[in-house]
């Protein structure tokens, strides 16, 4: 895990503790064409951040690009709750609806989850805790570490495990999990991470990751219960394609800076003229 960080122009002092109930988090769930499960889910949510929250709360549905009526879901909960809001975006991405919810939230906290749920709830309280409480600056569930118990296909499984294996060599990351959609993220690491990220879809998750621990970041890496939506409609090998392009411009922009901040060795009189004046 990342270590801590000294405040810098870049890297703003975190907030001064607060006691929980004076915290504010925002629970974000991006959606696409989910009319059909929204409204469970997010009494789901509600349900229990109302038994087990200590901290002030809302859900945030974040709605780009659905064509199902999802948004007129999504608009009469936020109508019945006060609780609820709803975030309308033209364009999808999940990448890009998690940076616009969470710039423009003013929460001491952000957070995100599937709307399938797959990722089980008791883990957000503690990686909120976390991040409150713990000296960490974001946490992510994980489904790889070995306390982590996970019902899945053995495909999604393998190619799990091979893509964070490759995060790992490539990248020099040590947190567990690159894409588990379960996330708890500090205001002053959204100021301050997000804005750097390039990637609006899927790949967003990685690199808000790499980028936080190559910052000094620390990183709560916690193993969760995950059980696989059936109903995902996620295009693995085009996802899969397009992380492993965006592996590939991360590494080459950090290869980049390491050949820039390397210092150059010192070059001799003669050596320049090609060492051909005699001693």
């Amino acid at each position: 895990m990342g270590v801590g960080i000294m405040a810098t122009a870049s890297n703003p002092v975190p907030p001064a503790p607060r006691a929980d109930s004076q915290v504010l988090v925002d629970v974000v769930i991006p959606v696409l064409n989910e009319a059909h499960v929204l409204e469970q889910s997010v009494n789901t949510v509600r349900a229990f951040l109302a038994r087990h929250a200590t901290w002030s709360w809302r859900v945030v549905v974040v709605d780009n690009g659905s064509v199902d009526g999802t948004d007129r879901v999504a608009r009469r909960l936020a109508e019945a709750y006060p609780d609820v809001r709803l975030l309308q975006l033209p364009l999808r991405g999940r990448g890009r609806a998690l940076r616009q919810a969470w710039t423009q939230s003013d929460a001491d906290v952000v957070c995100y989850m599937d709307v399938d749920l797959s990722t089980e709830l008791a883990a957000l309280p503690r990686l909120v805790d976390g991040v409150l409480h713990e000296g960490y600056d974001l946490g992510t569930g994980s489904r790889l570490l070995p306390q982590s118990r996970t019902t899945r296909s053995f495909k999604r499984e393998a190619i799990s495990r091979i893509y964070n294996l490759i995060v790992k060599v490539l990248l020099r990351s040590s947190f567990s999990d690159a894409q588990c959609g379960f996330k708890v993220v500090s205001r002053y690491v959204v100021q301050d991470v997000v804005p750097r990220i390039e990637d609006e879809s899927w790949f967003f998750d990685t690199e808000l990751l790499v980028r936080a621990e190559r910052q000094g970041y620390r990183i709560m890496d916690l193993p969760v219960e995950w059980n696989e939506d059936d109903d995902s409609r996620v295009k693995i090998v085009r996802t899969a394609w397009e992380d492993l392009k965006g592996i590939a411009r991360l590494r080459l922009e950090f290869w980049g800076l390491a050949r820039a901040a390397a210092p150059r060795p010192a070059v001799t009189e003669p050596a320049r003229r090609g060492n051909l004046t005699p001693p």
